[in-house]
């Protein structure tokens, strides 16, 4: 019988998505697993898979539609010998409500979906796509304990989401997501005094991080600490470093940066927490969230346990995750998350600022430009280099002095980049 292909949910937080383009079109035959469609989420464009063989034998949403809520049929997919007469009314579903911004990602639950069929086993046998398969061996997710959402109860990509949740997580309790104050009209503010412009409508990306920046700055308390590190030491084994590399890569200050805020963490993790009203979460490793900007928007791909890794490793990670976010082809599991933020505005000659806190995370570190100026050292004047960095943090979960003291550890680092090799 001819199977629908549902709108899937790309991540816990998703609700609804723009239906970028079709790969495939209407009288293609398609095997389980084949990219039929690119959907674009909150913060990529992902890749919707067939989840059952076939001919693809019409398309019920159009290449470009925005809006299209999880689990909508947006297409159908026909079994041998079935044809377009054999395609019955399909289920039509309510488009996803509009909006005033899009819910804030990680920190606010949404209504969970119908309830997932049973996971179609035979015997020991479990169903599954075969680019679940891959997946699920390259997360380390059982699968044999999930329960599949495709078609007879198949495991399809959507279904890994729910399986690769840590288990010790809590669940997120269900709330409406909070909509954010509307301030003045612009549009109407500049409509009544004639006022010319062009509309440049919001994508998806833009909205979140809007939504989210605004939830930060109303409900996380911020405090500011800035500190100054001279870089002549640094700059001098960046220089010997990639000299020695031969081109094989090349170290940035930002490399040497996020290697020393995971240091700084392992040293004096009071700092790499979370605030609940429950407990304080200390976190195990320093999971270090990089600000990258892309024509869509901003955009936070994590270096995992940074603390475990070199410079080259953290180099070649992140070089990677922004060329890939500038492309909107990251994974949700590289962005989502993270433990520690650095923002780094030095490279557009930006000396020093204050950057809002990425939540649930309690601090994001505000790098400036290294700069060169007189100093005084045993009663003699000398030119160095230094490099100004705020730290903004949630007051409910670190203290003065404890960003203090991080900051001395990051301001060690920085100026001894010896200790991080060792």
């Amino acid at each position: 019988m001819p199977v629908n292909v549902l709108m899937p949910a790309l991540s816990p937080t998703m609700t609804e998505g723009t239906l970028a383009r079709w790969t495939k079109k209407e009288g293609d035959n398609v095997k389980a697993g084949d990219v039929i469609a690119e959907i674009e989420t909150d913060k990529a464009t992902m890749e919707v898979e067939a989840v059952d063989e076939g001919k693809l034998g019409k398309i019920l949403i159009a290449a470009g539609t925005a809006g299209v809520a999880v689990n909508t049929p947006i297409a159908v997919i026909l079994e041998e010998g079935e044809t377009a007469n054999d395609i019955g009314a399909v289920p039509k579903v309510a488009p996803a409500p509009q909006k005033a911004a899009a819910p804030v990602a990680e920190t606010k639950a949404v209504a969970a979906p119908a309830a997932a069929a049973p996971v179609a086993k035979a015997g020991s046998r479990v169903f599954a796509t075969p680019l679940a398969r891959r997946m699920a061996a390259q997360m380390g997710i059982d699968l044999s304990k999930l329960q599949g959402t495709g078609p007879h109860g198949r495991i399809v990509k959507a279904d890994l989401a729910k399986g690769g949740m840590p288990k010790t997580a809590a669940a997120p309790q269900a709330s409406a997501p909070r909509a954010p104050s509307a301030g003045v009209d612009a549009k109407k503010q500049a409509d009544l005094l004639g006022m010319t412009y062009k509309e440049l409508p919001n994508n998806n990306i833009r909205k979140v991080v809007a939504s989210r920046l605004l939830e930060s700055k109303q409900t996380i308390p911020h405090f500011y600490l800035t500190v100054e590190c001279r870089l002549d030491d640094l700059m001098a084994a960046r220089e010997r470093i990639n000299a020695e590399s031969k081109g094989a890569f090349k170290l940035s200050v930002n490399d040497f940066v996020v290697k020393a805020c995971a240091m700084a963490l392992k040293a004096y993790p009071a700092a790499n927490v979370s605030w609940t009203d429950e407990a304080i979460l200390q976190f195990d490793h320093a999971d270090i969230s990089v600000a990258v900007s892309t024509p869509n928007g901003l955009i936070t791909p994590i270096v995992k346990a940074a603390e475990t890794k070199g410079l080259r490793e953290i180099s070649n990670e992140v070089k990677d995750m922004a060329a890939r976010a500038r492309e909107g082809k990251l994974k949700p599991v590289e962005f989502q998350g993270g433990t520690f933020s650095v923002s780094n505005l030095g490279m557009f000659g930006v000396s020093e600022f204050s950057a809002i806190i990425n939540p649930p995370q309690a601090c994001i570190l505000a790098v400036g430009a290294g700069e060169e100026k007189p100093y005084v050292e045993d009663g003699v004047i000398k030119i160095g280099t230094f490099m100004k960095c705020t730290l903004s943090v949630d007051h409910r979960a670190v203290d003065g002095s404890v960003g203090a003291e991080f900051l001395q550890f990051f301001k060690r680092y920085i100026e001894n980049p010896v200790s991080m090799l060792v």
